[in-house]
């Protein structure tokens, strides 16, 4: 058994959901879990959805919201014939699940209403392909993965709780297997003991098909991707960019933490832990390669660029000039840990520290409040983080040569700058 996963940019045409049956058509033979993301910019458009929701305009909302509705519904006319009115009237029961809760008025925090509106954008994009499947003859049965990831209620990063997870998994899709070769659900979201929809994180498809992976103990996962596999740098922006065909979990762990997009960060774990490789494949060309990423440690790496915009600097000062010593980091740190933050760099000097983060509005508001009761707080934005590992001096004096440097920390394997 395998699992796979295809992103929103493999699903966000016509031609390439048919490019989709192609690929599974190879497979014919095996047995499949198949992941599949929101279709390209849905959930982007969601969440200006939930802004607006947020913000009190509700008809403004709606619009969005309508938008969006006519884009899934020409893309089911588009596909389906026989199976169209059975497509038809299960989004509808989606788009009801939204327009509902828009019409009413926001009373809980943001990450709440986010997380039930943008978790719709996977439930639209895999009832479409599933009906489509099906039509085409490549029979498979869809699930609502909310009824499996079970979660707790930290919205928008979202914990699993495996223990409750792996008894739905195999209450659910064990016996399912005599009667299916291919299971098709979402990615990215999951659902509280409350059933309140929620989500990973962005790029939580990625760790959700390696949870199912890892209880399955699956042969393999891949992920199906626009590009030929991991590359060492984001080739829309690096032309240059050079593919890596093979790969260490401890290597992508490290990509991973400093921002890669190519890999969530959570993903690796559960399969590392049971051994099972991960395969990043070019879903335009099936034949190539890609990267295989597995335990065995990879050699003579070309230098890796990693470049996380919207960041901002919150600078912290000791209120009575004492060292930042243990104490203060220690409150610190829990209320990063119960703001649910992760800094993205972090600069301590004898009364000062420095805390770099993606620039989330309320989250820094929030932190900003919280540590002025023991530090003077600034805040500076609209920085940009560069990480480059295995480095060379060439290549960071090319990429900083007209910036403004704001902070610097190198290793010998890792170097990181925070720039206007």
């Amino acid at each position: 058994m395998k699992v796979f996963k295809f992103g929103g940019a493999s699903v966000n045409t016509v031609d390439r959901i048919q490019n989709v049956k192609q690929i599974l058509s190879l497979y014919a033979n095996e047995k499949l879990v198949v992941i599949i993301s929101a279709m390209g910019k849905t959930t982007n458009a969601l969440e200006k959805v939930a802004e607006a929701f947020y913000a009190g305009n509700k008809d403004e909302a709606l619009q969005l919201f309508t938008v969006i509705k006519n884009q899934h519904l020409n893309t089911a006319k588009y596909l389906l014939v026989t199976h169209y009115n059975a497509c038809y009237e299960q989004l509808n029961n989606f788009f009801t699940e939204v327009e509902w809760l828009l019409h009413d008025k926001p009373v809980r925090e943001y990450d709440y209403y986010y997380d039930q509106i943008v978790c719709v954008g996977e439930l639209l994009s895999t009832c479409i392909v599933s009906y489509f499947l099906n039509e085409e003859g490549i029979n498979n049965k869809w699930i609502d993965v909310r009824d499996i990831i079970r979660t707790d209620d930290n919205f928008r990063d979202a914990n699993i709780d495996w223990n409750v997870t792996e008894g739905k998994v195999k209450s659910m899709i064990d016996g399912l297997w005599s009667t299916n070769n291919i299971i098709l659900t979402q990615g990215f979201i999951g659902s509280t003991d409350e059933n309140e929809s929620t989500t990973l994180g962005r790029e939580g498809s990625d760790y959700t098909a390696a949870v199912f992976a890892n209880l399955l103990n699956a042969e393999s996962q891949t992920i199906w991707k626009d590009v030929e596999g991991v590359m060492s740098a984001d080739p829309k922006h690096f032309p240059d960019a050079q593919l890596m065909p093979e790969l260490s979990f401890d290597e992508v762990i490290e990509m991973a933490y400093y921002g890669a997009q190519v890999i969530h960060p959570k993903t690796i774990k559960p399969l590392q832990n049971k051994g099972i490789p991960l395969h990043v494949k070019c879903f335009l060309d099936p034949s190539l390669a890609g990267t295989i990423i597995s335990k065995k440690q990879a050699k003579h790496l070309p230098p890796v660029v990693i470049i996380k915009e919207k960041q901002a600097l919150i600078h912290l000062h000791s209120q009575d000039f004492s060292f930042v010593g243990e104490k203060p980091m220690s409150e610190l740190y829990k209320m990063l840990g119960e703001l649910n933050i992760k800094p993205n760099l972090i600069q301590t000097g004898a009364i000062s520290l420095q805390l770099c983060l993606d620039d989330r509005a309320e989250k820094i508001e929030q932190l900003a409040a919280a540590a002025s009761l023991i530090f003077d707080v600034q805040v500076e934005k609209n920085l940009s983080l560069l990480t480059i590992r295995h480095f060379n001096n060439e290549l960071l004096a090319k990429m900083t040569n007209d910036k403004q440097i704001i902070l610097k920390q190198q290793t010998p394997e890792t170097v990181q700058v925070l720039y206007k």
